[in-house]
C-alpha cells in the first residue's frame, strides 16, 4: 500500500512545476521554432534556404562552438585541483567555498568590468607589466579571443567546481589508500583509481559549462571583437534590428540541434544520468562507450607512468591539513584568479577621472552619488529586488514539491519529468528569452513585473530542484516514520519535523534562485520593455553607450550587496541547521 501511495504522490506533486515549465518554457520556445517553418504567413522553407547558402552563419556557429570548447577545457582544468583540495579539508571547507562562489554571487556585467579594469591598454596588468619593465608596449589583452576566453572560464569555474565537489566527497578515500598499501604509485593511485571515480563529475562539469556557454553574449560583446561574435548575439540581431522572427528561429532549430547531438554523444559515452546526480538508470555502455573506456583507460595508464617518474624527482610533503604542497599552491593560484578580479572593480569606482583607468585618478565620491540620487538607478534596483524576491518564491512553491516527489517517490515517468524540469538549464536561456517575449507580448505581460518574475521563475525551479534533492536526500526518513508512529499526520509531520530540519537547505535554494534572478540579463532584455528596466538591464544599456566610473560606482555597490546578502544567508542557514540539529 505504501508502495501505491508512493507512486500516486510523486506524480501529484511534480505536476505543478511540470506544467508551469510546459506552459511558460516549452510551449513559447516551440512555437518560436515553428515560426522558423513559416515565411509570409504561409508554411515555407526559405528561411533554412537561406541559412544553408549563407555561409557566415556557419561560420558564427563554429566561432560560438570554439569559443564554448576551450571554456570548458580552461574551466574543468582550472576546477579539477580546487574540488580535490575542497574534498581533502573540513575545518575550512566552507571560507573556502566562499571565494570559490565569489565570482557567482557576483554579478556578469561587474566581472566584465573587472576585467576590462584588468585587460584594458591602460589596465592594471598592461601597468604593471610596463612598470617591471617586462614589457615596453601594452599587451593586446582585450578585444580579442584572449578577452573573451579570460572572462568566460573566470565565469564558469564556480559551477564547474560545484558540479565536482559532490562527487569527489562521495568517493571513499580508502580505495587510494589500500592501492598504496598494495605498492601502488601516488601517481597509479591517482589517475587508475581516484580519477576514473570522478569522472562522472567531471563529464558532468564539461557538459554544464560547454552548454551554457553556447548561451553567452555578454562576456564576447563586452571583451570580444567582431571576430568573436559569437551566433546568439546573431539571434538577438535579427529579431530586434530586423524583427525577423522566422529567422531567427531557424537560426535556434541550427543551435538547438547542436546542442541535441552533442548530448547524444555524451550520453553514447558517459550516460545523461550524470548530470542529474542518477536520476533514473544511467544506460548500458555501447560500443562507442566501450571503446573510449578502452581508449581512456591506456591515456591514463601513460599519465600515470609519467606522473609517478615526475613524482620520483620531487620530494612529497603534506601541509598540515592534509593536502599536498604543490596542490594547495595551485588551488591557491586559482582561487586569487577567482577571487581578485571582483575587487579590481572597488578601487576605480572612487576615482576623480571621468573614465575607466588604472591605476584611478584621485579620490572621490561623486560617481556613488550619481548613482544613489539617480532615479532610474533606485528604480531598478528595487524592481531587480522585487522580480528576484517573487522568482524565487515561486521557484520554491513550486520546485520544492516536485523535490520531494523525484528524491523519494517512485512513478515511471520521473525520469521525463526531471529532464523536462532540468531543461531550462540545458537550452541556452535566448532561446527562452525570445520565446517567453513571443508569449508574452500577446498577454500584455511585455514591461510588467509580473512577467519578468514568471519569466526569471523558469530559471529559478532548476536550481530550487537540484538544491532541495541533495537535501532530501540526506535526510533520514526515519524520523517521518517515527512520527507516524506516534500518531502525527503526514501534513502535521511535513510541517514539525521535515521543513524544520531541511530549512537549511530551503534557505540555500531560495538564495540559489534570488541570486539568478537578480543577475539575470538575457530575459531582461526582451520583457521589461521601454519604461520597466531591471539592474541589469541598466547597467547592460549604460555599457553599450558608455563605460563610465558610474558603472564602477553601481558594480561596487551590488557586490557589496551580493556579499552582504550571501553573509547573511549563510548565518541564517547555519541557525537554522543548529535548530534542526
Amino acid at each position: 500500500m505504501e508502495q501505491f501511495f508512493s507512486r500516486l504522490r510523486g506524480p501529484w506533486l511534480s505536476a505543478p512545476a511540470a506544467l508551469y515549465i510546459s506552459l511558460v518554457f516549452a510551449v513559447p520556445v516551440l512555437w518560436l521554432l515553428g515560426l522558423s517553418l513559416v515565411d509570409n504567413g504561409a508554411p515555407s522553407l526559405a528561411n533554412y534556404e537561406r541559412l544553408a547558402s549563407t555561409p557566415l552563419y556557419m561560420r558564427l556557429l563554429g566561432i560560438t562552438l570554439k569559443i564554448a570548447a576551450l571554456t570548458t577545457l580552461f574551466a574543468v582544468i582550472g576546477a579539477y585541483p580546487v574540488a580535490l583540495m575542497l574534498s581533502q579539508v573540513r575545518k575550512r571547507r566552507n571560507l573556502l567555498l566562499l571565494l570559490v562562489l565569489l565570482p557567482f554571487w557576483t554579478s556578469f556585467l561587474v566581472r566584465a568590468f573587472a576585467w576590462m579594469v584588468l585587460l584594458g591598454r591602460r589596465g592594471a596588468i598592461n601597468q604593471t607589466l610596463e612598470g617591471a619593465g617586462l614589457i615596453e608596449q601594452p599587451l593586446t589583452l582585450m578585444y580579442n579571443t584572449t578577452g573573451v576566453l579570460v572572462g568566460m572560464s573566470h565565469a564558469m569555474l564556480p559551477l564547474a567546481v560545484m558540479t565536482m565537489l559532490p562527487v569527489m566527497l562521495a568517493v571513499d578515500r580508502r580505495l587510494t589508500l589500500a592501492a598504496a598499501t598494495l605498492g601502488a604509485r601516488p601517481g597509479s593511485a591517482f589517475w587508475l583509481i581516484w580519477f576514473p571515480l570522478t569522472m562522472p563529475g567531471v563529464a558532468a562539469a564539461g557538459m554544464l559549462v560547454f552548454v551554457t556557454s553556447l548561451g553567452f553574449f555578454i562576456t564576447p560583446a563586452l571583451l570580444g571583437s567582431e571576430r568573436d561574435t559569437v551566433i546568439v548575439q546573431e539571434i538577438i540581431f535579427q529579431i530586434q534590428q530586423q524583427l525577423n522572427w522566422g529567422f531567427a528561429g531557424a537560426i535556434g532549430v541550427l543551435v538547438l540541434l547542436t546542442v541535441l547531438a552533442i548530448l547524444s554523444a555524451y550520453n553514447a559515452v558517459f550516460g545523461l544520468s550524470t548530470l542529474g546526480g542518477g536520476i533514473g538508470k544511467a544506460p548500458q555502455k555501447g560500443p562507442v562507450g566501450r571503446m573510449a573506456s578502452r581508449i581512456g583507460t591506456g591515456f591514463l595508464t601513460i599519465l600515470a607512468r609519467m606522473t609517478d617518474a615526475a613524482l620520483s624527482l620531487v620530494p612529497q610533503r603534506l601541509s598540515e591539513r592534509g593536502v599536498s604542497h604543490p596542490l594547495a599552491a595551485t588551488s591557491a593560484l586559482i582561487l586569487a584568479f577567482l577571487a581578485v578580479p571582483t575587487l579590481f572593480i572597488v578601487p576605480v569606482a572612487f576615482t576623480e577621472a571621468s573614465f575607466l583607468s588604472w591605476p584611478p585618478r584621485g579620490f572621490s565620491l561623486q560617481w556613488f552619488d550619481a548613482v544613489t540620487t539617480d532615479p532610474r538607478w533606485i528604480e531598478a534596483v528595487g524592481r531587480s529586488l522585487l522580480v528576484a524576491i517573487l522568482s524565487a518564491g515561486i521557484g520554491l512553491l513550486l520546485g520544492v514539491p516536485a523535490a520531494f516527489a523525484i528524491a523519494r517517490a517512485r512513478f515511471a515517468a520521473k525520469p521525463a519529468v526531471f529532464a523536462l524540469l532540468m531543461a531550462p538549464v540545458i537550452v541556452p536561456n535566448i532561446f527562452i528569452a525570445v520565446g517567453l517575449f513571443y508569449l508574452f507580448s500577446r498577454m500584455g505581460l511585455v514591461g510588467t513585473t509580473l512577467g519578468l518574475s514568471l519569466g526569471h521563475a523558469v530559471l529559478a525551479i532548476p536550481y530550487v530542484l537540484v538544491t532541495v534533492i541533495a537535501v532530501v536526500r540526506s535526510y533520514d526518513e526515519r524520523l517521518d516514520l517515527a512520527a507516524y508512529t506516534l500518531g502525527a499526520s503526514r501534513a502535521e509531520t511535513l510541517r514539525r519535523i521535515t521543513l524544520p530540519l531541511i530549512r537549511p537547505g530551503l534557505i540555500s535554494a531560495f538564495m540559489f534562485a534570488f541570486i539568478v534572478s537578480f543577475d539575470e540579463l538575457t530575459i531582461a532584455l526582451f520583457l521589461t520593455g521601454g519604461e520597466t528596466i531591471t539592474l541589469p538591464k541598466k547597467m547592460w544599456d549604460d555599457a553599450i553607450l558608455q563605460v563610465s566610473p558610474e558603472l564602477a560606482a553601481a558594480s561596487t555597490l551590488l557586490f557589496l550587496f551580493m556579499t552582504g546578502f550571501v553573509i547573511v544567508a549563510e548565518f541564517i542557514r547555519q541557525r537554522a541547521a543548529k535548530r534542526g540539529a
